[in-house]
């Protein structure tokens, strides 16, 4: 394989691969439950490293990761996450509602890692390209570098948790960031301390198991 203009070759993904890679999609968990043990640096920056590898329109790497490692940062992120849970729970009533109290739906308190990942939707670069008639491609290129970064932390054996019971503009605040940033995801991330292959909600009785083949329609 060459570089600078040359010619290159493809790689080739023989069939193991191919079934090793099957594993890591059905392994990406959303974890909620994590061991305190530390998660070294370097290991996080090659996480970032191979999360920058993702698509984006027009090239534009909209993305922006804040590592939130004070306890006063930590704890104002937990304190948000308690006010919008809890007024998430009054919108449920009777079983469902109990049910809800009952699940862990963050591991806010145990994970070593916290990631806030914002958008940035004042970058330059790309020039704009792509975005024009679809504005939200700039967030869903972020998706796609949190998906990047989700899959290569399980195969360090990591597990990841996506914390959406929080107010965006509260975690700004409390972050100050810049003012064009918007929050596309707060990640936890850590060893996890169970491995599950079926999802919480569905082991918890939140949600059956929905079939994972794509809906393919025709015209």
């Amino acid at each position: 394989m060459t570089r600078g203009g040359q010619l290159e070759i493809a790689p080739a993904f023989g069939a193991e691969f191919r079934t090793q890679l099957e594993d890591l999609f059905l392994w990406r968990r959303d974890v909620r439950r994590f061991r305190k043990d530390p998660v070294s640096c370097s290991l996080v920056r090659s996480l970032l490293e191979t999360a920058a590898l993702a698509p984006s329109v027009g090239n534009s790497r909209p993305w922006r990761f804040v590592s939130v490692e004070t306890q006063a940062l930590r704890q104002a992120i937990i304190a948000c996450f308690s006010t919008c849970n809890a007024a998430a729970l009054a919108s449920y009533e009777g079983e469902r509602a109990a049910l809800y109290a009952r699940l862990k739906l963050a591991g806010l308190q145990e994970a070593p890692v916290h990631l806030a990942v914002f958008c940035d939707h004042a970058t330059e670069a790309g020039h704009g390209l792509g975005r024009k008639t679809m504005p939200e491609t700039l967030d869903y290129s972020v998706v796609a570098a949190i998906h990047t970064f989700w899959l290569a932390a399980r195969a360090e054996g990591l597990g990841v948790g996506w914390v959406s019971i929080l107010d965006p503009a509260e975690v700004a605040r409390v972050l100050l960031v810049p003012e064009a940033w918007k929050l596309v995801a707060y990640l936890c991330v850590g060893l996890p301390q169970e491995e599950h292959l079926d999802p919480e909600l569905e082991r918890h009785h939140w949600q059956e198991r929905i079939e994972a083949s794509a809906k393919l329609l025709t015209r």
